[in-house]
Parts: C-alpha cells; sequence; structure tokens
C-alpha cells in the first residue's frame, strides 16, 4: 500500500531542501519507487533532485479546460483517458524517483469536473509508487483541496522563529479542520544555529506537537545553492544530512 508523507510550512522554511533529501533517504533505505510531487507553484524541487524542468498539472488544465467545457475532446477517447495519458506524459522520470509538478493555481472559469477528474488521476499514479512525498507551498492548498491522496505523515517544516512556530501552529491546526485524513502530524524544527534559546523551547513545546527532527543550519547547502547544484549533492555524513537521515528513519518507522 502507498505510503503518503507531505511536508507543509511556510513559505523559506527549507520545506524543499528536506524533501529532497528525505527522499535520497528513503532511496537508500528502502530500495523502493517514490513519487515526488512539487505542489508549490514555483516549481524548484526538480531543481533539488536534479531533475530536468517538468511540464505541470497547471498547464495540461489549462490545456484542457476550454475544450473540456465546450465537450470537445472527442468520443474516441474519455476525459479521463485523456487527462491520465497527459499526467504520466508530464512525469518526470529519475533513478527510482519521478516527480509530478502542480505548477500554478487556477485562472479563472470553472475547474470543478477538471480537478475532480485530476484527483482521480494523480491517486491512480500514486498508488503504483511505494512511497509519495509531496511538497506543499506555503500554506496547504492541494491537500485542503484534496488534490492529493490522503496523508500518512504531515511534517511541519519551520525554521528557529517565533513567526515560523506561529505558522507552524496555524498548519496544524488546518490539518485538522481539512476533510482530508492526516495520520499522523509531525514538527520539523530546521536551519538551528546551536541549541534554541530557552524562549523558543518553551514555544516549540506548547505546540503539542510530536518534534521529529532538529535540523541544523549546514553552509554546504548554502555552496550547492550558490553553484546551481543538487541538494542531493549533499555529503550524507553532512549536519543536515546526518539529520535527515534520522529523521527518515524516524518517519518509516511510523507508516
Amino acid at each position: 500500500m502507498t505510503k503518503t508523507i507531505a511536508l507543509a510550512g511556510k513559505g523559506g522554511t527549507g520545506k524543499t531542501t528536506v524533501a529532497a533529501l528525505m527522499i535520497r533517504s528513503m532511496l537508500a533505505r528502502t530500495r523502493q519507487p517514490v513519487l515526488a510531487i512539487d505542489a508549490d507553484p514555483a516549481t524548484n524541487l526538480h531543481l533539488a533532485l536534479g531533475l530536468p524542468t517538468p511540464a505541470t498539472v497547471g498547464e495540461i488544465r489549462e490545456g484542457m479546460l476550454a475544450p473540456a467545457q465546450a465537450a470537445q475532446l472527442g468520443v474516441a477517447i474519455s476525459r479521463h483517458d485523456h487527462l491520465t495519458r497527459e499526467v504520466r506524459l508530464a512525469v518526470e522520470e529519475g533513478d527510482r524517483v519521478d516527480l509530478l509538478a502542480m505548477g500554478r493555481p487556477e485562472g479563472q472559469g470553472c475547474y470543478c469536473a477538471v480537478n475532480h477528474l485530476l484527483r482521480q488521476v494523480i491517486d491512480d499514479i500514486g498508488r503504483t509508487y511505494a512511497y509519495v512525498v509531496v511538497d506543499n507551498e506555503a500554506g496547504m492548498e492541494h491537500i485542503s483541496r484534496r488534490t492529493t491522496r490522503d496523508v500518512d505523515a504531515l511534517l511541519i517544516v519551520t525554521d528557529p522563529t517565533m513567526r515560523g512556530l506561529r505558522a507552524a501552529q496555524t498548519i496544524a491546526q488546518m490539518a485538522g479542520e481539512l476533510e482530508v485524513n492526516v495520520r499522523r502530524t509531525l514538527l520539523v524544527v530546521n536551519r538551528l544555529n546551536g541549541e534554541p534559546p530557552a524562549e523558543l523551547r518553551e514555544a516549540i513545546s506548547g505546540l503539542g506537537l510530536e518534534v521529529a527532527a532538529m535540523i541544523p543550519a549546514d553552509e554546504g547547502i548554502n555552496q550547492l545553492d550558490s553553484l546551481g547544484k543538487p541538494l542531493v549533492a549533499l555529503p550524507p555524513d553532512s549536519p543536515a544530512g546526518r539529520a535527515v537521515e534520522a529523521l527518515t528513519a524516524h518517519v518509516l518507522s511510523l507508516l
């Protein structure tokens, strides 16, 4: 059965970095195929994974909206089959990790019928993988619209700031209110420089969330970013690499 891990948090907390390093660790640990879903309109998970720029579901949706509304897709192929073919073509294939990019949100017009089909298609594709890892945008738009399947583990990523923790609290509350089965919610504190001050530790404790990882700031990540190199090239024994290895082992043990 497919296991789904989703990452969420305010912008700039390093969700994509954590997602990419987790995927690398999962591939090494499980030897099972992973589908990475980039649900951020900025679409940069492919850079972190070292994959080519993908086509996006948003582009497919826009291309299908007008013909679907005008019933111009023809009778030779159903809308479901058409979307399935287009989305499968948009999946960027890597070495045991494939990437599906959601792209920009909807423009003007009614997308209800197309989105309903997309949910079915993405779920169907996801079921062919052992794991699905969803790198969400700053909010939880794709989860709230149910354009991703139910979530086995939701990792709320925050930086070591009060503002980041307030955003994490809001996301945790949203997760409890959505009509999506989020089975486990965990907190990941990223980019720590040394021990967090007492006020921050108290605020973290006050969230009432299990702290799955405290990931240190890592200059190696900044160097890779500045050189335009994939973040999966970060040495596994680097400070952040070791922390994400432990995080991955913990999360997999809960699935």
